[in-house]
């Protein structure tokens, strides 16, 4: 996160795209916010494991980790903070994770609201459902998979449900242990790259 104060704070609701019911967050965040931490945080709110690769995608504009091997042109993610994608309430950024499961996710700016020294940012205040597990084949995979689990009909029903783990819920999810995380994580040193996140 950049040492400056920040100017103000932004209320984000984040949803993940072609999933019905929908399953969102709803987070507040310092505007100054570098990219790659923005990153992090989303992990932690979603529900990810920081697994796979993930790029912001803003008026036809590319942003994340560049990789002169991955062939196509992309800001340096370490360059921006929020505030240079998102200026006005309403605007909006995608942020996909995963490029093979090809997890779409729209970001929209909802609120921008005064500096409050009683707020402690970052912090989820409201969300709906759990995440996809990991590699479960994007949102077809991720149908497929809750279509086979809750039906004990269904010839695959068995095999998915120890795939996934009967602890599984996917109506599950709580603030407070969504909260614990970022916590935990602006506690590590701001140069760590590669800080994996254990849910």
């Amino acid at each position: 996160m950049s040492e400056q104060q920040p100017q103000s704070i932004f209320q984000l609701k984040i949803s993940l795209n072609g999933i019905k019911p929908p399953i969102w967050r709803r987070f507040l965040v310092p505007d100054n916010i570098q990219l790659s931490s923005f990153h992090i945080l989303l992990q932690i709110v979603m529900g990810w494991t920081n697994s796979h690769l993930h790029q912001f995608i803003s008026e036809r504009t590319f942003y994340g980790t560049p990789d002169d091997d991955f062939g196509m042109e992309i800001e340096d993610e370490d360059d921006f903070q929020l505030s240079d994608l998102l200026k006005k309430e309403k605007d909006s950024i995608l942020y996909e994770y995963d490029f093979g499961d090809s997890w779409e996710h729209k970001i929209v700016l909802e609120k921008i609201l005064p500096v409050d020294a009683d707020v402690e940012i970052p912090c989820c205040i409201k969300g709906r459902r759990a995440c996809p597990p990991e590699d479960c084949g994007g949102v077809w995979g991720y149908q497929n998979l809750i279509e086979a689990i809750e039906d004990p009909s269904n010839p695959d029903h068995d095999e998915m449900l120890e795939w996934v783990g009967e602890a599984f819920d996917p109506e599950a999810f709580s603030i407070e242990e969504t909260n614990h995380y970022p916590a935990e994580y602006w506690k590590q040193p701001k140069d760590n790259p590669g800080i994996q996140i254990i849910m």
